[in-house]
Formats: structure tokens, sequence, C-alpha cells
């Protein structure tokens, strides 16, 4: 067996993305991405398939007898035991109180020990910590800037869903302030016409001076959030993921010099992995036994 080797999967609502993850290097396997829709309202044994036929594909691709699994999965779930807690969340229903873990290793025909789980949530700040924008810190919160709000907090080796996106801010709540919807909605109040998304809105930048006016509130609030933050959690790095943190040229420095003018001069960087940190953050459950 090749312990400097591992699977990384990331579990969705409607897919299982899958890669091999070279330990050593840190990086993922060229040519071992498999990304596939699932049915997240199928039976049980239909599910635990479709997701264990990813991966014997990738498996068959793997140096030796990789069998070493890191698996990004949703909450609420039972990651020490592998018990799915999901329910009323319109996917994966049917796993409610099943032991996804025994299953999994069942149709796959391994040990489940050869099986660990972690928060999906979590998954990106690990993956970003283990090899990408987080690397080097042992304190680190990560937030993803999207169609929600997500956040995590690494500490002792793993990272943990901080599930933030619901915490009052400002008579809200901050996924409110700290979201697409927030660019959206903001933009029609100021005067401005109907945007898909932050993309959009960047387009306008050159042409539209209200564009650069929501970026500037934007930064406030994400300040504002951070701030609070940072005085109860004390990062050593903050690093920022999600669709939004591709037009960061726009309200990064602002948070930054927020922060410094608050008297905390903290690294706040963004995520250099991409869709890779998932799978990398799930695989690198397994780095403990790499062997050099």
């Amino acid at each position: 067996m090749s312990n400097s080797t591992a699977l990384g999967i990331d579990i969705g609502g409607s897919h299982i993305t899958a890669a091999l993850v070279d330990l050593q290097s840190r990086s993922l396997i060229d040519g071992t991405w498999n990304r596939t829709r699932v049915n997240s309202q199928a039976k049980a044994t239909e599910i635990i398939e479709a997701w264990a036929a990813v991966i014997r594909e990738v498996f068959s691709k793997a140096p030796g007898e990789v069998k070493h699994i890191g698996i990004g999965m949703p909450g609420p779930f039972d990651y020490e035991e592998g018990i799915s807690l999901m329910k009323g969340q319109h996917k994966f229903d049917s796993l409610y109180g099943l032991n996804v873990k025994q299953m999994l290793a069942e149709s796959l025909e391994i040990d489940p020990s050869q099986i660990r789980f972690i928060n999906d949530a979590g998954c990106f700040l690990q993956g970003e910590v283990f090899s990408g924008a987080g690397k080097g810190y042992e304190r680190v919160v990560g937030l993803t800037l999207g169609t929600g709000l997500g956040s995590a907090i690494y500490t002792d080796g793993v990272a943990q869903d901080a599930n933030l996106w619901c915490s009052p801010f400002k008579g809200k709540i901050a996924e409110d302030y700290l979201s697409t919807r927030w660019f959206v909605n903001r933009y029609k109040e100021v005067g401005g016409a109907d945007v898909a998304d932050v993309k959009a809105l960047v387009a306008l930048k050159d042409t539209d001076p209200k564009v650069m006016q929501l970026f500037n509130e934007f930064a406030s609030n994400l300040g504002d959030f951070l701030l609070d933050f940072v005085k109860t959690g004390k990062p050593e790095a903050i690093v920022i993921g999600g669709n939004i943190a591709n037009a960061a040229d726009y309200f990064l420095p602002q948070v930054k010099k927020a922060l410094q003018n608050a008297g905390f001069d903290i690294p706040v960087k963004i995520a250099s992995l991409g869709e890779a940190a998932a799978l990398i953050g799930a695989a690198s459950l397994w780095y403990d036994l790499q062997t050099i």
C-alpha cells in the first residue's frame, strides 16, 4: 500500500466529486478527478452504490492498493461513527439513522476503519491549511462568500463548521449582508438594474459608480463582521473563498485596513486551491499515515 496517496471526496446535495491526492506533494493527482450527479432523494442503497461506483472508478487509477478514503459530508452527521443525521433537508433523507461508513465499506469490500469523515463546511479550510493559503498557521478562520455564507475555524489540526451564517448582525443575520443576494438586492435599492450575481456587477464597474459604492459598503460589513470574530476567536490568519472572493481586489484592501485600524494586523488571504480545496482537505485526514 502507498500511504502517501489517499482519496478525497466532497459530497454535495446533487453530486459527488472525488480525486486521488498525493499527500507528499499535497496536491491532486492529474487525471483522477471525477464529478458525478447523484439523486439525493433516491433509496439509501442506490445512493451508497452511486457513491461506491465513483470511488471504484477513481481507485482504478490509483498506484498500488490505495484504499484510504476521506469524505467531506454535509451535516448533521456523526463524523466519528459515520451515521447520517440529516432529515428534512430535501437531501439524503433515506440515509437518516444509517451507518453510512459501514454500508459504504461493505459495498467497496474494505474495512470501515479505512473511511474517515469531516464536515463539508470545514473541508475547504482543512485543504487550504494543508496546502493552500492557510498553510503554516495553527489557528485559522475561513469564510466562503457566495450564494450563502460558509464559515469554519481550524484549530488543533481539524477544521470545523463555525456555523456563523445565522449569527445576529446589524439587526438581521450575517448571511443577509455577506452573500450574493445582498449585492443583488442592494444594487436594486440604490437605483441599479437587476443583476444575476457579483460577476455581473464587476462588469459594470467602469460605467456605474454605484458598483464601487456597493463594494465599499460590503467591505465595511465584512470588516465589522470579522472584527467581532477576531476579538473572540483570536485566529492567526483569515482565509476567504467562494465566488465573491474573485472580486477581492474591490473590497479586500478596505477590510484589511479596517482590521489594522482596530489594532489587528492579521493576514487576510484569498483561498488558492479552488474546488480542489475540499478534496485535498478530506484526503489530508490520512496524512498521519504518510510514508516518505
